[in-house]
Parts: structure tokens; sequence; C-alpha cells
């Protein structure tokens, strides 16, 4: 009785251990079936990024399909329980999981920034009164008069001043005046007791007001859309990337917020790229350097920085008139951009060629050492926009923001920082922006990752003579601006036909 009382419970134990072997082997199956569907969905991903080179995405995708091939094939003959495959497929399924992420939000964060989805550019209208004017809001002017000009803004401003009559309640009282200049001194002087102006002028009011900010006070601002030019987008889609040299015009705009607001570019550099030799060329054009705004300022001349005030298409032109060249392709930042994107990396280390102690200007305070120094965002903004404590001034900033630019990149080029990427552009997508498509950045990544090697980077500077002169923008008083060596600018045209030709330059 007792041997088969034994008996029965053996079978028993042997056949709960077949069952639960099943099980077993169904669970790894399982496991393996979702390991491969997010292999498939992982190389999907990875071919929509478009970056990588087609045979090192079909070597990954046969690396990760024979293992999940592997792994089935031990659930599959493994008389165990194959405790050890089954845990290698949870974690290569978590690591796909991840991966495919990552690849998502890094095309979409690349797309945000890409030629593909500009649409409009913004003119930031504000609402001014003097600062110690009790109005708040829009609501308490119904019964001032408004100093308006149309001859910067014309049709902005009519939208703007419908926005206010809105907020108003009332079709409130306008005096016209002939230019921005003679509008904001109506207002200081008390003959309005508000004003609409274009945010970007509010840089120019500076120059010709002493603290033209802190005696005013500022109680709304409407955006104004206008659709991006034609003419900018189809010009870039036309360039091969891969074999042909090409320019691309880096743009520092001077307002916080969205990158698409109209405004003054205060860095103004081209880079001139040479994709077959890996050659660079960055050149640094000074903000005030007195030029010809093509299509906007006729013959008169005006600082390259106000040109930005129409568009980057009008700074474009202006830099194309002045070196004689085809500029295709523009990157727009802002400062919120710059802030954000060095915090994001940790800050950068930035070579300085001297030893100076910032002004504030930039919205830090701080002493810089000749050679390597490591900024964060605020200090690195600082240390780009400081010109009056520089011996070389305007010229010498020029050469501090490309520095920082190259310090940028060659963090940027970092493992850490490139497994960082979907985050970091996420974050300063909504301050930074390029015509250049997405096929046609996909199309350089691509290039580089086939081709290998490093680049040639040569910085070069336009130099001039600070003097004082009228300007388009600002009618009637003289500003300081820059008159342009023409030998400088005539060597600065040599290099850049060099490149072009091939050659390797040295600095």
């Amino acid at each position: 009785m007792a041997n088969r009382n034994g008996e029965k419970t053996a079978k028993q134990v042997k056949k709960k251990k077949k069952r639960n072997n099943r099980v077993f082997r169904a669970v790894g199956k399982f496991l393996v079936i979702i390991q491969i569907l997010l292999t498939l969905v992982f190389i999907g991903l990875t071919w929509r990024l478009g970056m990588i080179p087609e045979k090192y995405v079909a070597g990954l995708a046969g690396i990760l399909l024979i293992f999940a091939v592997f792994l089935f094939t031990l659930q599959v003959i493994s008389r165990g329980k194959a405790i050890v495959s089954k845990l290698f497929s949870v974690l290569m399924s978590a690591v796909l999981i991840y991966g495919s992420v990552y690849l998502y939000r890094t095309h979409d964060a690349v797309w945000d920034i890409s030629g593909d989805t500009l649409g409009t550019e913004v003119d930031s209208m504000l609402v001014a009164v003097r600062s110690d004017d009790p109005a708040e809001t829009v609501a308490d002017t119904a019964d001032y008069i408004y100093g308006i000009q149309h001859a910067e803004d014309g049709s902005d401003i009519d939208k703007a001043m419908e926005m206010v009559n809105r907020d108003a309640g009332t079709e409130v009282a306008t005096a016209e005046y002939s230019n921005l200049n003679e509008q904001a001194g109506a207002l200081l002087d008390g003959r309005v007791q508000a004003i609409v102006y274009n945010e970007g002028y509010g840089g120019i009011l500076e120059e010709v007001y002493d603290d033209f900010q802190s005696q005013i006070k500022i109680i709304a601002q409407y955006s104004i859309e206008s659709d991006t030019d034609n003419a900018v987008l189809d010009r870039a889609e036309e360039v091969n990337v891969e074999d042909e040299t090409f320019n691309i015009y880096i743009s520092g705009i001077d307002v916080y917020g969205p990158v698409s607001t109209k405004s003054r570019s205060d860095v103004n550099i081209i880079a001139t790229v040479n994709p077959t030799t890996k050659q660079i060329l960055l050149t640094n054009t000074p903000r005030d350097y007195y030029v010809v705004i093509p299509g906007v300022s006729g013959s008169t001349k005006d600082k390259l920085t106000h040109a930005g005030i129409y568009g980057v298409e009008s700074s474009m032109a202006t830099l194309e008139n002045l070196y004689d060249i085809d500029i295709p392709f523009y990157a727009r930042v802002n400062f919120t951009s710059l802030i954000t994107l060095v915090d994001a990396m940790g800050g950068v280390d930035v070579n300085s060629e001297f030893a100076f102690t910032t002004s504030g200007e930039g919205g830090a305070v701080m002493n810089v050492q000749k050679g390597l120094n490591h900024f964060d965002g605020k200090q690195a903004l600082a240390f780009s926009r400081e010109r009056y404590n520089l011996a070389g001034g305007d010229n010498q900033r020029g050469k501090n923001q490309m520095a920082v630019i190259q310090a940028m990149i060659k963090k940027m080029l970092t493992p850490e920082m490139l497994l960082k990427a979907p985050d970091l552009i996420s974050q300063v997508s909504d301050s930074v922006e390029t015509n250049m498509a997405m096929d046609q950045i996909q199309e350089l990544i691509q290039t580089q990752l086939n081709t290998g090697g490093d680049w040639n980077v040569k910085t070069i500077a336009a130099e001039g003579t600070g003097e004082s002169n009228y300007c388009y923008s600002m009618p009637g008083t003289a500003l300081y601006v820059m008159e342009p060596d023409q030998a400088s600018v005539d060597n600065i045209k040599n290099e850049m036909q060099a490149v072009v030709n091939g050659e390797i330059l040295t600095q």
C-alpha cells in the first residue's frame, strides 16, 4: 500500500514538473516573441531616424534578430526552466523599449527645428507707457493718446491697434509720427501717454535714449504672425549637402522666448562648409558693420544687426551682398536657447584670448581668465555678449562668440552628450530653428558616419573702424557704426573661395 502511494506521489511530482516545464517554455517563447516584435519596432525607428547608414542598420538588425532566434531556440530545446535566457529576454526587451523611445524622441526633436516645420515669423508688438504712469493694462488707457508710426511697421501697427482698441473697449485717440525716434520722444516728453512699437526696435531706442527701458513700462504684448518667405525654403532645398560646398548663416537674436520673433541679430557668423574636404570656415561679421540692407534700405546704409528686424532673409541678403556669396541655409538661436543648452550640457570649457571682467550686459558679472574657463549658461552668454571691457570691442566679441560655438561643438561630440541629445534638443526646440530640411540633416550625419575623419575648422573675423553715422532704421540720430575695412572683406572673400576650391586652411 505504501509502495503504491509512493509510486503515485512520484508520478504526480514528475507530471507536475513536466507541466511546470511546459509553462516555463511557453513563458520563455512569449518573452522572446515580445523581444522580436520590439526588435522590429527598434529597427523600424532606426530606419525612420534616417541618420544611420544603411549598412549599419542592416548589421544591427541582423545581430539583434540572430540573438532573438538563439534565445527562442533555447526555450524550445531546453529541458529546464532556462531562467537565464528568460532574464536575457526581459533585459533585451527593456533595452529595446528605451532605445525605441530614444529614437522616436530624437527624430521628432530634430523635425521640430528643421525647415520642414517652418511656417510663420512673429513680430512682437509692445504697448508702453512711462514708468511712473498708473496704467497697468490696456483697459486703463481708454482715454490716452497713442503715439504710432507706419514708416517701419505699417501693417503690424494697424493689427496691433485693433487689439488695443479691443482691450481698451473703445477706439483710442492716436497721433501719427514720421519715425520711431519721434514716436519714442513724444512718449518721454509727455505729448502722448502710450506708444505701440516693435520689440525688435527696443535695442535701437536704447542707443538713442539713455536707459530707455527704465523710463518706460510695458503693459501689453501682441504677437503678429506672418508667413515665412518661401524663397528662403525653396533655395535651401536645392542644395546637395553631401558633396556641395555651402554656407550657413548662424544668427543669435537679442530676445528671450520664441526664436521666430523678428529681432536684431547680435551674432552674425557664416559657416562655409566643404563636406568633401571636411573644411569649415567660420566668419564673424561685427553687429555694427555699416552696410546696405538689400530690398529694405535702398542706397542708405544701416547696421548689420538692424537687418534682423526685417526678417532673417534680410540678414542673409545683407551678408550675401557684402561677400558676393550665396547663403542658402540659416540657423537661428536666441538667448534662451544658449543658456538652456549650455546648462543642460553641464557647462562648457571655453578658451579666452584675454583676461577681463564682464560689465554685466549679458546678465552676469564675472572675472574671465586668459586660457580655459568653465562657464554655465549665463556665464557663457555674458562672455559672448561682452564688448565694453575688451580692447578689441565688437571685433573681439565676435571671436569670443566663435570660441563658445567651438566649445559647444567639442562637447556635443562626446559620448555622454550624444546620449543626451534628445533631451538637449527637446529642451531648446522652441528657441532654435533652421531652414535645413530633415533629409538634409540626415544626409549630413549619414555622410559623416560613413566617411569618418576629423573636420578642420578655421575662424576669421571682418574688421573695421568705429565712427558715428546715420542709419536707415533710426533716421535723424547718428549712431555708433563700424565702417568696413575693404581689405579685410576681400581677404574673407578669398578664404571662402579657397574652401570652395577644396583647399585646406590653416589658422
